[in-house]
C-alpha cells in the first residue's frame, strides 16, 4: 500500500514537472511574451499580434514536443520489453530508419500526398524496419540477445538511411527529405496534430492497458505461456505499437533518437520493472524531456534555432555508452 502511494506521488510530481516545463515553454522564445499573454492566449479573450503568434506558433509546438516525447519514451519502453534488451530503442533499431525510408519514397513518388496519407507510409515503413531487424536478430537459435540485436539494428538503419539517401539525390528531392527529417518542431501546425495526435493517444491508451501483460513477457516468455498468454498476439500488438507510436513521431517531427532509450532507464531507476508504472511515468517523463529539450532548442541562440535532435544527442549519446559499459544488464 505505502509503495503504491509512493508512486502516485511520483507520477503526480511528474505531471506538475511536465505542467510547469509546458508554461516555461509557452512563455520563453525568440518572440518577447510574458506570463500575462500566456494566460491571455489561453483563455482567447484578447487578439493581438503576441496572442496570435502564441496560438498560432508556440502552443502547437508545445504540443507537439509533449506528445512525440511521450510516444517515443513509450515505444523504447516496450521495445525493451517485448525483447529484454535494455539497448532498444525506436531511433537505434531501425524503426524511425524505417520510417524515414517510407517518407522519402512517399516525397519522391506522390509529391501532392496530404499529411495523413505521409504519416500512413511512415507507419509502415517503422513496422518494415522493425520487422527486418527482429528478422534478422532472431536467425540464431540462441534467440535474441543485447549484442545481436543493436548490431542489426544498426546494420539495418545505416542501410535503410542510405536507401533514403539514394531516393533523396535520384528524385532530385534530397532538401524536402532532410528539412521534414532532420528533428526538428519548425512548422507545426494545429492541422498536422489533428491527423496525427488521435493515433498517439489511442495507442498510449492501449499500452496503458497492456502493462500488465507486457510485466509479465519483460521476465520470460515461458511464464506468460504458463500464465495464458497468446504470445505471438502480444507481440503482434506491441510491435503494431512501436511501429505506430514510432512512425507518427517521424511523420511529424523526424528523426530522434535515444528518447526511447533514455526515460526508459530514467524511469526504472524510479519505479523498478513492473510495467504497469514504467509506462505511465514514461509518458509524463518522456514528455517533460521532450518539451525541456525543445525549449532549450528555442532559446539557447535565439532568434535562431538549435537542432532539437542535437540537443537530445548531447544527454543521449553519453547515456548510451554509460550503459553499454554497464554491460547492458538485463531489463
Amino acid at each position: 500500500m505505502a509503495t503504491n502511494r509512493f508512486f502516485s506521488y511520483k507520477l503526480l510530481g511528474s505531471i506538475l514537472l511536465l505542467l510547469l516545463a509546458s508554461l516555461l515553454a509557452m512563455r520563453f522564445g525568440a518572440a518577447d511574451t510574458s506570463l500575462q499573454d500566456v494566460g491571455l492566449a489561453l483563455i482567447g479573450t484578447q487578439e493581438s499580434d503576441t496572442i496570435m503568434m502564441l496560438q498560432e506558433i508556440r502552443f502547437p509546438r508545445v504540443v507537439a514536443t509533449i506528445f512525440v516525447g511521450a510516444a517515443l519514451a513509450v515505444a523504447g519502453a516496450i521495445m525493451q520489453g517485448v525483447t529484454r534488451n535494455p539497448l532498444a530503442d525506436p531511433g537505434i533499431l531501425g524503426v524511425s530508419a524505417g520510417a524515414n525510408v517510407a517518407l522519402a519514397f512517399t516525397i519522391a513518388l506522390l509529391p501532392s500526398a496530404n499529411y495523413f496519407m505521409v504519416m500512413i507510409a511512415c507507419f509502415i515503413g517503422a513496422s518494415i524496419g522493425t520487422l527486418l531487424v527482429i528478422g534478422i536478430s532472431s536467425i540464431s537459435a540462441t534467440g535474441f540477445s543485447a549484442l545481436r540485436i543493436v548490431l542489426a539494428g544498426s546494420a539495418v538503419s545505416a542501410f535503410l538511411y542510405a536507401v533514403a539517401d539514394g531516393i533523396g539525390i535520384y528524385f532530385k528531392i534530397s532538401k524536402d527529405v532532410s528539412m521534414w527529417t532532420a528533428g526538428g518542431f519548425i512548422g507545426t501546425n494545429w492541422n498536422q496534430l489533428q491527423v496525427i495526435l488521435p493515433f498517439i493517444v489511442i495507442s498510449l491508451v492501449v499500452a496503458l492497458f497492456l502493462t500488465r501483460q507486457l510485466s509479465i513477457l519483460s521476465l520470460d516468455e515461458d511464464v506468460a505461456v504458463g500464465l495464458g498468454q497468446s504470445i505471438i498476439l502480444i507481440k503482434t500488438i506491441f510491435f503494431l505499437l512501436i511501429s505506430i507510436l514510432a512512425g507518427a513521431a517521424v511523420a511529424l517531427v523526424g528523426n530522434l533518437a535515444f528518447i526511447g532509450l533514455m526515460i526508459p532507464h530514467i524511469v526504472r531507476a524510479m519505479v523498478g520493472t513492473n510495467y504497469q508504472r514504467i509506462i505511465p511515468l514514461s509518458i509524463t517523463i518522456g514528455a517533460t524531456f521532450m518539451v525541456l529539450a525543445e525549449t532549450v532548442g528555442r532559446t539557447i541562440n535565439a532568434p535562431y534555432e538549435t537542432s532539437v535532435a542535437a540537443i537530445v544527442s548531447i544527454v543521449g549519446l553519453p547515456f548510451f555508452l554509460i550503459i553499454v559499459r554497464k554491460g547492458a544488464k538485463a531489463v
